[in-house]
């Protein structure tokens, strides 16, 4: 059934959105959420409070990590899929829908649909701030967010919010995260049978993504050393240097909100762009993503395309490490539309945005020629960037991480504040947590 039908056909008996509704009224549809066990510990958390939760498996892997009641297999087609949102919303009731990532092809249509049926839709994703925040915003996020472009409107926006609350550390695991996307990924592969018409929104097969983390964590400490001496270097040789750390290439934000295909062509317009214009002495320093999978080997990439516009000599590769120290020391940083232009912008670094970012507006980033960017990138308007993060703060982050349980802890403490109204606590004081 087409979303307009259905949309014409059901009307969900739902409050008004903005009403105020205490959680026995309010009945939550999880989607899809992160690899891992993010929507497991919110339902869990939603219930405790006396929400009516529900939840759609896409998949296998969806399925291994709900493991909770009320979980709904989806085993038709995209084209059905709007058809069937609309008739669970009306029989359960639902008056809220919570999914992770406003792109993948089922959360568009169920989007498109709420919007017709006037049901808010609340969107996870990475922190837009780092580190240690989660993005929780109303509609989409990033280049789908309804919030304005316009520096004006932050400063006057944030002159009548409270400072903002005391916010530290909390832990995280790569090794963690890899070891649930490897389970979330064969789960997948060996559950196919039961969702026939699944299509996963990442570009390789799951079984070419698992061998990627397992190729990634073998390979852990090798990376490690080879990124601890280019750090040591780095401090003793004291050259300028920009910095260019890259994204995931599956992240729709790559591939719906910029001009880029995936990052393979972002990283040669940057270094192509580099050796053109960058004066020398500067080099370029490009830091692989945390998260990355293992699938491309973006370290042998960019040496390749080093050697092919003749700057091997100023091109740096750093693997892993701690990217706050590296991104104050930088003389600027290039990104598409990752949420690490806002941690360089916290540390008063200039930052080019070259896809649809969030805090991509006068004032704040430079709004000119990446080929002039690296002559002359100039500097953000401290009070202006400070009204932005503190609306931000306000309206769209919750304090927590995914990779931890006290990460996870302080992300579902958020998602009840959130949904209650009140605004979430900063985080408990947690200090030198980070998981190797």
């Amino acid at each position: 059934m087409p979303a307009s039908l259905a949309s014409a056909s059901i009307t969900p008996r739902i409050a008004a959105p903005g009403a105020l509704r205490v959680p026995g009224e309010r009945n939550i549809l999880l989607l899809q959420g992160l690899m891992g066990p993010l929507f497991r510990r919110v339902g869990q958390a939603l219930r405790r409070e006396g929400y009516g939760v529900y939840k759609v498996n896409f998949n296998g892997g969806d399925r291994l990590f709900w493991r909770m009641p009320n979980g709904i297999d989806y085993r038709g087609t995209l084209e059905d899929w709007p058809g069937e949102l609309a008739r669970l919303i009306e029989r359960h009731r639902i008056t809220d829908v919570m999914l992770f990532g406003d792109c993948r092809a089922m959360h568009l249509g169920a989007i498109a649909l709420c919007r017709d049926l006037h049901i808010p839709v609340h969107v996870f994703e990475e922190g837009y701030i780092r580190p240690d925040w989660v993005t929780l915003e109303l509609g989409g996020v990033n280049g789908h967010s309804s919030l304005p472009r316009d520096p004006v409107w932050y400063r006057a926006e944030a002159a009548t919010l409270p400072p903002v609350p005391v916010h530290y550390q909390v832990p995280s695991s790569f090794r963690r995260r890899a070891l649930e996307a490897i389970a979330y990924n064969f789960a997948d592969v060996f559950s196919r049978w039961r969702y026939p018409h699944w299509q996963t929104h990442r570009p390789w097969h799951p079984l070419v993504e698992g061998m990627g983390w397992i190729r990634r964590l073998r390979r852990r400490k090798e990376a490690a050393d080879r990124s601890t001496a280019l750090i040591e270097s780095l401090q003793t040789r004291q050259n300028p240097y920009f910095l260019f750390p890259l994204q995931l290439d599956s992240d729709a934000q790559i591939r719906l909100h910029s001009n880029f295909a995936g990052i393979a062509d972002a990283l040669r317009m940057v270094i192509r762009s580099f050796a053109a214009h960058a004066p020398a002495p500067l080099r370029l320093l490009i830091k692989e993503h945390p998260l990355d999978n293992g699938v491309r080997d973006w370290r042998n990439e960019t040496n390749a395309l080093a050697g092919l516009y003749g700057v091997t000599d100023r091109i740096d590769y750093l693997e892993s490490g701690d990217m706050v120290p590296v991104a104050q020391r930088a003389n600027g940083m290039v990104t598409i539309n990752s949420t690490s232009g806002t941690l360089a912008l916290m540390q008063n670094v200039p930052v080019i945005a070259l896809g649809h970012a969030v805090y991509d507006m006068e004032d704040i980033t430079f709004q000119g020629r990446l080929d002039d960017f690296w002559r002359d990138p100039g500097k953000p308007d401290p009070e202006t960037w400070a009204a932005f993060r503190r609306v931000l703060i306000d309206r769209c982050l919750i304090p927590g991480g995914f990779f931890s349980e006290e990460a996870l802890q302080q992300v579902t403490d958020g998602v009840i504040a959130r949904l209650a109204g009140a605004k979430p606590q900063s985080a408990i004081a947690v200090r030198d947590l980070t998981i190797r």
